[in-house]
């Protein structure tokens, strides 16, 4: 997958996504599927790692373990008084199926209002975009033409990825989403929770709103990181703002 050359603000879509285990420890997991996970730490894992604790630290991110519990998306666009704005909208349904038809009745909205969209996020090349496509299919709902990249040409591909942009040709270098942020300059909200916490957030205090809103923060840090690579003004927090909920 390559991303497009020229960047124009108001047709993307930026995304971000949570994922958690399917099942809250690994000693909760079907016989079948430790011995399968055990399978795959063998070939992914450091020598000698302990499934179990791999399980914990490591299964949220394959799509064959995990699942999605929020996809949060923004776009931006100018309002009457010629402000770039920014508009956040979360899926975060508890039934992943649910959730994954809600995303794709959402971009598809927006694709037909901005016919030379892409999807921006950082590291979605690699994660959010693949992990989305595998558990559409794991949850037997139809693969969209918007992402399904099989067999397209580099230009034809709609995907801005800040993470690759940041590599310059670089495949060595990996930025994490606060570090590239600290990096430009731009502040980022003191955060109650990082990602290694959405397990424990979910399963343990069960409070899916928490997530939420630490991946609405995700997906304001990239529209910002964005806005710095067009060498464009930042936008002040009274720009942005929360859909409510349907």
């Amino acid at each position: 997958m390559a991303e497009h050359t020229s960047i124009e603000p108001e047709q993307l879509l930026l995304i971000d996504l949570e994922t958690v285990p399917q099942h809250a420890s690994f000693t909760s997991l079907p016989d079948a599927w430790k011995g399968l996970w055990a399978d795959r730490v063998s070939k992914t894992m450091p020598e000698n790692s302990d499934p179990a604790e791999m399980y914990e630290q490591r299964a949220g991110i394959h799509a064959e373990f995990g699942r999605i519990i929020c996809i949060s998306t923004g776009f931006f666009y100018t309002d009457a008084g010629g402000r770039r704005c920014f508009r956040l909208r979360s899926c975060n349904h508890p039934d992943e199926k649910t959730l994954l038809a809600d995303f794709i009745g959402q971009a598809d909205a927006f694709r037909k209002k901005n016919p030379r969209f892409s999807f921006a996020g950082h590291n979605i090349r690699e994660f959010d975009i693949p992990f989305i496509c595998r558990r559409l299919l794991i949850n037997q709902l139809p693969l969209p033409d918007f992402l399904d990249f099989s067999g397209k040409k580099p230009w034809e591909v709609n995907l801005v990825d800040t993470l690759q942009r940041w590599k310059f040709g670089d495949h060595k270098n990996y930025s994490s989403l606060q570090l590239l942020a600290h990096a430009l300059g731009i502040e980022t909200p003191k955060a109650d929770m990082d990602g290694s916490m959405v397990k424990d957030v979910y399963y343990k205090e069960k409070d899916l709103e928490r997530i939420t809103a630490y991946c609405e923060r995700d997906v304001v840090a990239v529209a910002q990181v964005l806005l710095r690579f067009l060498h464009l003004p930042l936008m002040p927090a009274a720009n942005i703002f929360v859909a409510p909920k349907s």
